[in-house]
């Protein structure tokens, strides 16, 4: 039977693909600035007052291949710190008459006590050298070689290139930042430099390259500035200090800006590759080309800039200035990185005002729309009509959740696995994207169920108008009360509804003028009315991809929650990020698409495309030598007292949603190794206690089921590490790495 389109669904179909191809072209766009397409590294031989990414990987060469392992206790820490030596003992020889260099090595002691994720830790260290360290069972080439690379190359940069500091610049090689800022902290409380330090940068990597974004920035505002006047490729924005108390896991930033010194500084981070953080898969290999030169050059800004600063104070100057001040200075700013071309950068109290505007243009706009010509009655309806405008949007951005979160519970219900996207994050994009934007266009379906508030005044022929202007100030309303409501809660990142509000004023000023024209049926219309509004759309789509991007990589090291709920929070908290990144991207447009959009047919291709795509991608595998599944086999010691032993067992689990049994199906091999049939049930198995799962802490939520077995006799589990660690290369998946810890735990 021949399918049947109207004109109007004719109309529809050519606005649909021309978006695609429009939000297709910004995604490359978007894709090409994080993976840093648009940076060509230097080789080795770039003159030496520039900054060289090939010289930095040298560095990283050298600490993540020649040494076997530069965790603390082993002999590969003693080469670390002696091959960072005789680089800058390389450097001071170098060096001129006019600059004056000063090496030392710290060595620490020292206890402190912190909360971490809810836990009260106590710590003791001694004997402890500030030196490049790499998390346990790593090369650490991204994490943090990478960042121990680029401070060495900075510091070469600096002695070759005869820039003679107005200010001392300390290059400082902490160790012990895995293990609780253990360096960081000994730098802090004893070191003779620490009262002298005026300002900071702390680089972190949390992954293998791509944007090393700003993700702290403070006490007060001027850190930020001074990035925002001097980094050639600003990144980074106000946002991710709004949700980093929520992510698991901590920098010495935290021991420099809060703890310890209350000294202004950045925290910069590498935000990709995370596969491959804290495993055996970070290496040389890995690092994405150009993160490392854009780092560089950026540090190398930086840098100069805070020395050259007429506000670089030492503590005691700090201290002084801060009691006559009114406290102005410690307020968060707000900024944002414009596909690291640029960075827009303006201060809290700015920011009052300018995130007040919008607001007090919908408050306003009713008065200019209908008086003098109308009474105060048509007034308080047309502002009744913009509530109702604004609730529906609202409804639609929930519904654009919503949809996405139901397709995938649906899909895990028929499907042997989840987390099909891990591996192929495009996949995400595919099922969720169509029944997400389906969500979207729903309330404009059921508009006509309620209509307008009028009084009759207004004649049959200007309906549309009032329905569409009271769709677009609406949704107007709702991006601007978000901006100040999130301003108001004492958060930073309410720029990006203050762009979205503010980019729809000019659009729809565009689009008003055009339907004189065209008429407000005529596909120009619409793009008179887009087209105005793709600067914001490119800066939603590139937020939007970093957000999901680092979501999706982290997802395979979150842990997981007890079955059957475990099972589908990936894939929900996935779904709901796509959700929430297409009511922000495609969200300005609904006003003014849906006209065309909100049609049987066109929801009927949406809700069918997310089906099928859901269907196809049921059939991909998650992991893949890219994208390796996380396993963790851990020794656990339960002793009475500091001799006696109770209890030893060896635990295995995984750190995902897919549990034990869909390894032993999709990699026998494993079960094989630990004698575990085919036919596996949990029952059957001594099961350890989530409680007692320990990763530095105690963490019960780190896995749903873990594999408890007792201590093999003498030498086995030698044997089983070896093959464990081969069949990471040999099994036919190729997919899973093995992370080893030894734990001993006491219970009283």
């Amino acid at each position: 039977m021949a399918l049947r389109f109207s004109s109007g669904d004719v109309a529809a179909f050519k606005l649909l693909f021309s978006l695609t191809i429009l939000y297709g072209l910004m995604s490359i766009l978007a894709y090409s600035v994080i993976h840093m397409k648009f940076i060509k590294p230097l080789g080795l031989d770039a003159p030496l007052d520039r900054f060289s990414e090939a010289r930095a990987l040298d560095h990283v060469r050298f600490l993540s291949k020649e040494i076997d392992g530069r965790q603390e206790g082993r002999q590969g820490l003693k080469e670390a710190a002696c091959y960072i030596k005789t680089q800058l003992e390389m450097m001071k020889q170098r060096a001129g008459s006019n600059v004056r260099i000063e090496i030392e090595e710290n060595v620490i002691n020292g206890s402190f006590n912190m909360m971490f994720l809810g836990h009260s830790l106590s710590l003791g260290y001694r004997n402890h050298t500030n030196i490049a360290m790499s998390p346990p069972g790593s090369p650490g080439a991204g994490d943090c070689g990478s960042c121990v690379a680029s401070i060495l190359e900075i510091a070469r940069l600096t002695i070759d290139s005869g820039w003679v500091p107005p200010r001392p610049v300390i290059f400082l090689f902490n160790g012990a930042e895995e293990l609780f800022m253990l360096g960081s902290h000994g730098f802090m409380t004893s070191h003779k430099w620490r009262d002298t330090v005026g300002a900071f940068v702390n680089v972190e990597a949390s992954g293998t390259g791509g944007l090393d974004s700003v993700c702290q920035s403070g006490p007060g505002s001027w850190p930020s500035l001074v990035y925002a006047q001097s980094a050639l490729y600003p990144m980074g924005n106000s946002a991710s200090q709004d949700v980093f108390a929520a992510v698991p896991g901590d920098t010495d930033y935290r021991i420099f800006a809060n703890d310890h010194g209350n000294i202004p500084g950045l925290d910069i981070i590498f935000l990709f590759g995370g596969y491959f953080y804290h495993t055996s898969f970070d290496t040389l290999e890995r690092l994405l080309p150009g993160s490392i030169q854009a780092r560089g050059e950026n540090l190398n800004s930086v840098i100069k800039a805070f020395a050259n600063s007429s506000k670089l104070q030492n503590v005691h100057k700090r201290e002084s200035l801060s009691a006559t001040t009114d406290g102005y200075n410690n307020e968060r700013p707000v900024f944002f990185d414009y596909l690291s071309w640029f960075l827009v950068f303006y201060t809290k109290r700015q920011a009052m005002v300018l995130h007040s505007i919008p607001v007090a243009v919908f408050l306003l706009m009713p008065f200019f729309l209908r008086l003098p010509n109308n009474g105060l009655c048509c007034l308080f309806m047309t502002f009744c009509n913009f509530i109702k405008g604004m609730l529906f949007h609202a409804l639609g951005v929930l519904l654009a959740v919503i949809f996405p979160i139901t397709f995938a519970v649906l899909r895990l219900l028929f499907s042997g696995y989840s987390m099909n996207w891990f591996s192929s994050p495009y996949l995400a994009f595919m099922m969720f994207i169509p029944c997400s934007l389906a969500g979207l266009l729903i309330p404009r379906r059921i508009w006509r169920c309620f209509p307008l508030c009028q009084d009759g005044s207004f004649p049959e022929s200007a309906k549309e108008e009032l329905v569409d202007e009271a769709r677009f100030w609406g949704a107007f309303g709702l991006y601007s009360l978000m901006t100040l409501t999130y301003l108001l809660a004492g958060l930073a990142g309410g720029f990006l509804s203050f762009s979205m509000s503010a980019s729809m004023l000019p659009a729809w000023f565009v689009f008003c003028v055009s339907i004189r024209s065209f008429g407000c049926q005529s596909l120009r219309s619409a793009a008179c009315y887009v087209i105005p509004l793709i600067p914001c759309l490119i800066y939603s789509v590139y937020f939007g991809g970093i957000l999901a991007q680092f979501l999706i990589e982290k997802m395979g090291m979150m842990g997981s929650l007890p079955p059957p709920y475990g099972y589908f929070i990936p894939d929900i908290l996935v779904a709901a990020a796509i959700g929430v990144v297409t009511g922000l991207c495609v969200g300005p447009l609904i006003p003014v698409i849906s006209n065309w959009l909100a049609r049987p047919s066109i929801m009927q291709f949406l809700l069918q495309f997310s089906v099928l795509a859901m269907a196809l991608s049921s059939q991909i595998f998650p992991y893949s030598t890219d994208a390796p599944k996380r396993v963790i086999l851990q020794h656990t010691i339960v002793t009475a007292d500091a001799g006696q032993i109770v209890e030893s067992s060896f635990d295995f689990s995984v750190l995902d949603s897919n549990n034990l049994l869909f390894l032993f199906k999709h990699a026998p091999e494993v079960a094989k190794e630990l004698h575990i049939g085919s036919d596996l049930f949990f029952d059957s198995f001594n099961q350890s206690h989530r409680e007692s799962w320990m990763i530095m802490i105690r963490h019960p939520t780190i896995s749903s089921r873990v594999i408890s077995f007792m201590p093999p006799e003498t030498g086995t589990i030698d044997v089983i590490l070896f093959n464990l660690d081969l069949l990471s290369f040999n099994w036919n998946l190729s997919t899973i790495f093995l992370v080893f810890k030894k734990l001993k735990v006491s219970y009283r």
